[in-house]
This record gives C-alpha cells, structure tokens and sequence, in this order.
C-alpha cells in the first residue's frame, strides 16, 4: 500500500512504500513478540526450542536402552525453554513497566485535566474579579470626581453666610412684593374711582350738553316765532 508523507517546509509530497497497514502492523508485531519468531541472526528461538522438544519426544519413544540420551536431550530442551523463557521474562517485565507508565500517565491526564479544569475555573473567577474591578475602579473615578467637584465649592460656614443673605434679600424682596402688591391695589381701586368719576363727568357733560342744546332750539323757535308773528302784524298793518 502506498501513503503520502509531506516534507515539512516544501510543497513535494514524497512517496513512501509500506507492506501493511497499520492494523496490520500491529497484529505482525503482537504475533512476533508472542512467538519470539523475530531475531537478528540463526534459528528463531520458538524453532530451535521445537527441534529440542521434537528429538526428546522421538529419543524417548525409542525401545532402545537410551536413558542417558534423553537425559541429555531433556537437559537441552530444558536450557534452551530457559533461555526461550528469559526474553518473556524480559517482555513481561517491560510490559508490566509499561502498564506501570500507562496508569502513571492516565494518573497524570487526570491531574493534568483536573488542573485544566481548576484552571479554567479560576479564569472564570478572574474575570468575574476584573469585572467587579472595573466596576469599583469606575465608582472611585466618580467618587473621585464628585470629591474634587466639592473641593471646589466653598466652606460651608460661607455657603451658610451667603444662604442667610439671601435669605435676607428674599424676605426684602417679598416684603417689597407685598408692598407693591399693596400700592398696585391701592392704584387699581383710585384708577377705578377715577374711571367712575369720568364716567359721571361725562354723563353730566352729555346731560348738560343735551340740555344746551334744548334750550338753544327752544331759543330759536321762540326767535322764529317771534319773527313769524312781526312779519303777520306787518302785513296786516299793510292791509289796513
């Protein structure tokens, strides 16, 4: 099966051969380590441990008087399944070592992921803490301002001074307000008697008016009366 691997640093893509997969890989490897059939040079040693164990059994069912050399056939079957033996041993050893460093690892994901989450939290609180800060930081920078704001008034001792003269100045102002108040009435009520006074004034001037002018109708048809009754006793006189 053929894969692409990718050169750090270049746009090439070189390709790799592989004989297996990695599933299959790991099922090569497991069946190896388990049969120790793998080795750097001679016999595997589950083979050569084959061979002894196959001449034993053969040795032993001969008829024959041969004690002596199965003895030795089981000696050497026996040193080469210690020898066979030592490697598991060794296996073993490492793998219980490495259950050891798995559990210590899973132990220290753990610890590392408990710390994560303490971490986390932590963060959390933090910035629920730079919250509440900013928002305390602003309520000084108001309090501040606020107090700088009354450093600049006057004392209070002076602020009652000119409270009190102003006080004073009000109560001056009403009383001048009622006065005022009092005269602005008294001239409403005078006007009101002078309108009333012109009012009659004028009535009596209207009347006396009237009145003139009867009299001077009634003056001009006595003179007219006068004139019509001169100009009859003249024409009478005439006639005569």
């Amino acid at each position: 099966m053929l894969k692409g691997r990718k050169v750090s640093g270049r746009g090439d893509t070189v390709a790799a051969n592989y004989a297996f997969g990695p599933l299959e890989d790991d099922i090569i490897i497991k069946h190896r380590l388990l049969t120790r059939t793998t080795t750097t040079r001679g016999e595997p040693p589950l083979k050569k441990l084959q061979k002894k164990f196959t001449s034993f059994v053969v040795e032993v069912e001969k008829d024959e008087d041969n004690f002596n050399d199965c003895l030795r056939l089981s000696r050497a079957f026996l040193q080469e399944l210690s020898t066979f033996e030592i490697p598991l041993l060794k296996s073993k050893a490492v793998i219980d070592a490495n259950l050891r460093e798995k559990e210590n690892f899973n132990e220290l994901m753990d610890e590392i992921n408990s710390q994560i989450a303490q971490a986390q939290a932590d963060i959390e609180d933090f910035k629920k803490q730079l919250e509440e800060s900013k928002i305390e930081r602003k309520h000084k920078e108001e309090c501040e301002a606020i107090r700088k704001l009354i450093a600049m008034q006057p004392p209070r001792s002076e602020t009652q001074n000119i409270i009190q003269d102003l006080e004073k100045e009000i109560s001056g102002l009403e009383a001048e307000n009622t006065a005022a108040s009092r005269l602005l009435e008294l001239r409403k009520k005078q006007f009101a008697l002078l309108l009333h006074v012109v009012d009659e004034l004028q009535n009596s001037i209207e009347e006396d008016q009237k009145s003139l002018m009867e009299e001077m109708r009634m003056a001009t048809e006595e003179h007219k009366n006068g004139l019509e009754d001169a100009s009859g006793g003249s024409e009478a006189m005439a006639v005569d």
